[in-house]
């Protein structure tokens, strides 16, 4: 699954709206990544850890010429899987159902709603033309 189709998975919980939905992904994983820069740890329970890693300089080795080479010293994001999430994946846990999506409301278009309040108005005047008389 790519980031479009994740969107797409979790529009029906925006009401069909894919732009609300690429909205709230943008924000979680720009607030994954600014925390991460931070270096900071970012625990989502029954999920996993996102955690900054320094990796050391070391003495590497080219596989085309065999020649020993130098590797420089760098910061790497690691990804540890939650217990829970292990479970799940290897067949341990039996995955909850998905949560369902809430009703779409479709709103009510203004036009129909002020043909039906003219409607209302007109027979309140012809109701009231018929007690004159």
């Amino acid at each position: 699954m790519n980031k479009t189709q994740f969107i797409a998975s979790l529009a029906p919980h925006f009401n069909g709206s894919k732009k609300e939905s690429a909205h709230a992904v943008e924000i979680v994983f720009d607030s994954i990544v600014r925390n991460i820069h931070r270096g900071e740890d970012v625990t989502i329970n029954d999920f996993g850890k996102f955690k900054k890693v320094d990796r050391k300089a070391r003495k590497g080795r080219n596989p085309f010429t065999g020649e020993t080479i130098q590797i420089k010293a760098s910061k790497k994001v690691r990804f540890l899987p939650a217990k829970a999430l292990k479970e799940i994946v290897a067949g341990a846990r039996k995955l909850a159902p998905a949560p369902k999506p809430a009703p779409v409301v479709k709103p009510v278009a203004k036009k129909a709603v002020k043909k039906a309040a003219k409607k209302v108005a007109k027979k309140k005047v012809a109701k009231k033309k018929g007690k004159r008389r």
